[in-house]
């Protein structure tokens, strides 16, 4: 079956997330990754949930389709390998902290003397320029510095960062799209060119309508928990049984059905709440009487109702509920694949259906410089003899 980047080779100098997640998303669509690591691996590798026999599922949840080697790039003879390497593949994404490539002879200005056609992608937390350039990024502290944080939890508490590691994630997301326009690019112009991305921008990129807010009326946006800052009602409400029901009723025409279903008809015609607008500016007011409402049956039956009367509405699911809800299987994302080592590993699927060229899980997790013989001897011509000696030599 064909794939969508089937004749794409991605040299991958990254570690931890956001790299990997991007090269894993260019390998689940065909392109060929060598993942080059150093002689004691990834760091992620050691790094919790643990899997049977001590694998990484951090590790294996973001690595499959990549082939890996080991390099020590420190060693004199890596820029050679690198160079050789960097002369038969389409992209090389690296996420070193800036500066860090061009010390060890693997950056753009290099590697493009060797292949000019190549598309070169540095992730990072900061960006290659500007006053943050160098400093220390992890998701948390730039969620929190691009405001992110500040915007998210409930009305007058703490601030709470998002669940998972976003940062990473959409930057990751970003490096994909950077890098399949610039694989475009090339293929009409036959020019390469170097990719920017970071952490940092990428979130402030995600402010959309709450920068708006601020530059349409210099007010800073605040934290509004579960309701929706223009929308009421649109928020998760406490049920009977304890359990949490999101909910969104807010034109003109869900209004009244909402009300009803709830059992106070009189609201619609209150002239406080006539319009959206009106509920925001009332919201103190109405919000306490819809909730007091909203504890009067469980969740499971206040859907059904929003269900039939055709309101926008769900539950909030645990983890463990989603990855074992119907629509989860019927999309199929959720797959089983067998490990060398962890035995069957579960992985997620893909949030991209191409009806031409689907995406699939063709190669589970590499295992640690497994495949150096290969991708020395496939990509560069080197002997056995030569790759002995490498690796007695702890290049590799």
């Amino acid at each position: 079956m064909e794939k969508l980047l089937q004749n794409i080779k991605v040299l991958d100098f990254t570690r931890v997330l956001a790299g990997p997640y991007a090269t894993m998303i260019l390998g689940d669509m065909g392109a060929e990754i060598i993942k080059v690591e150093p002689l004691e691996g990834d760091e992620s590798r050691s790094w919790p949930p643990t899997l049977d026999q001590g694998e990484s599922g951090y590790f294996c949840a973001i690595n499959r389709n990549k082939k890996a080697i080991t390099l020590n790039l420190k060693d004199p003879l890596a820029p050679k390998i690198v160079a050789d390497l960097a002369r038969n593949v389409d992209v090389v994404i690296e996420n070193f902290t800036p500066g860090v490539a061009k010390k060890l002879h693997i950056d753009y200005e290099t590697l493009s003397k060797e292949n000019p056609g190549l598309v070169y992608c540095s992730l990072s937390g900061f960006g290659q320029n500007g006053p943050y350039r160098d400093k220390k990024a992890y998701d948390p502290i730039i969620q929190g510095m691009t405001g992110l944080m500040s915007i998210t939890g409930e009305k007058g508490r703490s601030p709470v960062k998002v669940g998972i590691p976003i940062t990473d994630l959409v930057a990751a997301l970003n490096a994909v799209i950077a890098v399949q326009s610039a694989l475009l690019y090339r293929q009409v112009t036959g020019q390469g060119q170097y990719v920017d991305v970071a952490l940092y921008d990428s979130l402030v990129s995600l402010l959309t309508v709450m920068a708006s807010e601020y530059f349409a009326t210099d007010v800073v946006p605040g934290r509004y928990g579960m309701n929706h800052i223009h929308r009421v009602p649109a928020q998760a409400f406490e049920t009977m049984d304890g359990s949490y029901v999101q909910v969104v009723a807010t034109n003109e025409s869900m209004y009244p059905k909402f009300c009803q279903v709830i059992g106070i008809p009189e609201l619609i015609e209150d002239e406080r709440f006539l319009t959206n607008n009106m509920r925001v500016e009332n919201r103190e007011i109405i919000v306490p009487i819809l909730e007091e409402r909203m504890r009067t049956k469980s969740s499971a039956e206040w859907l059904e109702l929003f269900e039939a009367a055709g309101l926008p509405c769900g539950p909030i699911l645990n983890i463990k509920e989603v990855l074992e809800d119907p629509h989860v299987k019927a999309r199929e994302m959720c797959h089983e694949i067998e490990h060398p080592i962890a035995g069957v590993i579960k992985q997620l699927g893909f949030p991209y259906k191409f009806s031409l060229t689907p995406a699939s899980i063709d190669s589970r997790p590499p295992l640690l410089g497994e495949h150096n013989y290969e991708i020395l001897a496939k990509h560069l011509g080197y002997t056995t003899a030569e790759i002995d000696a490498l690796k007695a030599g702890k290049v590799i």
